[in-house]
């Protein structure tokens, strides 16, 4: 069962001109989190409705009870990554667990989480749906088994789920990442393993997920323009493509034998790890599976958000 929490704003900390750390705390995190590192793990945010109030809801059936909720006070679900978790469930009368996400302030764009995050302030609250300890959650796709080469690449949706991952890899980790932002301001300091090579790409009035589009290319030898993204058609709005998930169908790895392992059956140990605008993924898993061949059990592509549409969840 997961946890339902209520919280509330802490602090707030402007990292850059794109992006707002919350630190959220409440007695209802006592128990919230993973039995590891936090990796990509996603979670529910719920943001009051317009009438501001947040209404009772219970963990064994709150998504029931949140739907049968009347539009004007059924609160606005986003889906995040924890950026991290510090502090331990308090034997007193409080918890003393903080939890913290870092969101993506979108100029010119409006929806819940960025319209809440940027008035934010000390004491406002919102509800998050998580982990509990020591249960089975999910909402970890990071599954790189035994790869000895690792692509990771997302644009600034997928920063905090990528800087968790990279801070988390261990020593001899090898391979490249390209982290995809609006502005060189967003750039952050990350500590990565010295065979990681770390890319920051600004955008700058490019498309959104072409620069990471072009750098792959420029990596693994395919032709590819940061304009070449605006042209993509997303035949798959909800593209989400793991080692164990296919949202077209697809046939995926069991896992009846353990993880999956990408170095099996003599495969080369890549893994690669893509998340962030629809038509940027689309792209990459095209030439990647596609094109280079590389085995479905290898990759994971997620739709994180698709420009121009607003997300349900």
């Amino acid at each position: 069962m997961p946890i339902l929490a209520r919280v509330a704003v802490r602090s707030v900390e402007r990292l850059s001109p794109s992006f707002a750390r919350i630190e959220l705390v409440g007695d209802d995190l006592a128990d919230f989190g993973t039995d590891g590192p936090t990796l990509d793990q996603r979670i529910k945010l719920l943001f009051p409705a317009a009438s501001g109030v947040l209404p009772e809801l219970f963990a064994d059936d709150w998504y029931t009870e949140w739907l049968a909720l009347p539009d004007e006070e059924r609160p606005r679900m986003r889906t995040y990554t924890i950026r991290s978790i510090a502090g331990e469930a308090s034997s007193g009368e409080h918890s003393e667990k903080r939890l913290y996400v870092d969101f993506v302030l979108h100029p010119g764009a409006h929806g819940p989480g960025s319209d809440w995050a940027v008035a934010a302030g000390p004491g406002d609250e919102i509800m998050v749906v998580g982990p509990k300890l020591g249960e089975e959650y999910g909402g970890i796709e990071w599954l790189p088994g035994d790869a000895t080469r690792l692509l990771l690449v997302g644009d600034e949706t997928a920063v905090p789920a990528l800087v968790s991952i990279i801070e988390s890899l261990p020593a001899d980790a090898t391979g490249s990442a390209f982290l995809e932002v609006p502005v060189a301001g967003d750039v952050q300091d990350v500590s990565a393993p010295e065979g990681l090579k770390v890319s920051w790409l600004p955008r700058d009035g490019a498309p959104v997920g072409g620069p990471a589009l072009a750098a792959v290319g420029g990596l693994l030898g395919f032709d590819a323009t940061p304009e070449d993204v605006t042209s993509v058609e997303v035949e798959d709005p909800d593209l989400w493509e793991t080692p164990i998930y296919s949202s077209s169908g697809e046939e995926v790895a069991a896992l009846e034998n353990g993880p999956v392992k990408a170095a099996d059956d003599g495969e080369d140990g890549r893994y690669a790890w893509i998340a962030g605008e629809s038509r940027m993924v689309t792209a990459l898993r095209r030439h990647l599976v596609n094109e280079l061949e590389m085995p479905r059990k290898q990759v994971a592509f997620m739709g994180y958000w698709r420009e121009g549409v607003s997300m349900k969840g």
